[in-house]
């Protein structure tokens, strides 16, 4: 398997162990945590009735991996600009399935409110103007994958267009292009620390993309995080000044402040975010992708790959061979001498 392949399988990997990880304990503060499983160490089921997760098995995936491979597949299908009207689509029929395999974790609050504004007839450019969640940001693994981080330009278009139908916003766009760049650039053979640089600048520059909604400072929540995990604090401590929710200005500092407090590690990011409270199937899929993206496969344990791959159905291999013929092709048209 080559190195970038590798990378590529281990981003999708790792989103998916993050995430199954941290679904029995997603909404939960740290005490309900505690109460309910004491400390997550593998995976494990949800408790009767769980508000979100009821029904999952252990290692089963939720909306975050399930949501990244939908656009996966979209990435796939269009070969270049997304067809937004078919991802609203995309998106519906996902939601449409949840429900009728019983399932409650449905669409999140932006996703759910652009669509209903859509069908309503308002245009696709207004309708992710208020998303500012981290929705964007959970699912924008394979933008990351499908498209070299040099010029940075490049990669910010890419997902500002996969923000824009649900989280056309200034700190929706920033969180999202931060996460894609330290996919591309696992993609590249950096690591975690190597790739931290570019991250910072493609939130910066994303920060003036899209609607100037919610935070402004993006690049530096997330700076604040990775200076609090390199003091070396408590993973209690960074919760409790980044924060854990649904928004991006929380969750993914949080999950990049896990990354660093863990040395890289995906298996450890995911245990240390499924511990954290409040959103942590998110924070982990997100710490988990970044983690893999930037260490590859052989530093997960193999019997956990194992176990989240017979607990779903997931082409992970298909679907990061398709990615990286999209990066390959995207590389090609930016060489000198061809048209950009």
């Amino acid at each position: 398997m080559s190195r970038s392949l590798d990378r590529a399988c281990a981003a999708l990997t790792g989103l998916a162990v993050g995430d199954a990880l941290g679904m029995p304990t997603q909404t939960l503060s740290v005490a309900e945590i505690c109460h309910h499983y004491g400390k997550i160490t593998t995976f494990v089921a949800p408790y009767d009735d769980h508000p979100v997760a009821d029904g999952l098995r252990p290692g089963q995936v939720t909306d975050d991996t399930e949501q990244t491979f939908l656009l996966s597949a979209r990435l796939i299908a269009d070969a270049g600009p997304i067809d937004e009207s078919r991802w609203a689509m995309d998106l519906l029929a996902w939601e449409a399935d949840i429900k009728e395999r019983g399932l409650r974790d449905l669409l999140g609050p932006s996703s759910r409110a652009a669509l209903d504004a859509m069908l309503s007839g308002t245009p696709v450019s207004e309708t992710g103007r208020r998303g500012t969640t981290n929705g964007a940001a959970m699912r924008i693994v394979p933008v990351g994958i499908a498209t070299p981080g040099t010029p940075l330009s490049g990669l910010l278009d890419r997902v500002e267009q996969a923000c824009r139908l649900t989280h056309n916003t200034g700190e929706a766009i920033a969180a999202a292009a931060a996460v894609a760049a330290v996919i591309s650039c696992g993609m590249d053979g950096l690591d975690f620390d190597g790739a931290v640089k570019t991250a910072l600048e493609a939130a910066e520059a994303g920060q003036h993309r899209g609607h100037p909604e919610g935070v402004r400072d993006m690049a530096a929540r997330i700076a604040s995080a990775l200076a609090l995990a390199d003091r070396g604090v408590a993973a209690e401590e960074l919760a409790r000044k980044t924060g854990t929710s649904v928004a991006a200005c929380e969750s993914v500092p949080a999950a990049f402040g896990i990354v660093r407090l863990v040395g890289g590690s995906p298996w450890r990011a995911a245990l240390v975010a499924a511990n954290i409270g409040d959103d942590t199937d998110t924070i982990g899929a997100i710490a988990g992708a970044m983690a893999g993206a930037c260490a590859g496969l052989a530093a997960f344990p193999e019997d956990k790959i194992r176990a989240v791959r017979a607990a779903n159905d997931l082409p992970v291999e298909r679907v990061a061979k398709d990615l990286l013929e999209l990066h390959a092709r995207h590389k090609r048209v930016r060489e000198p001498g061809r048209a950009a």
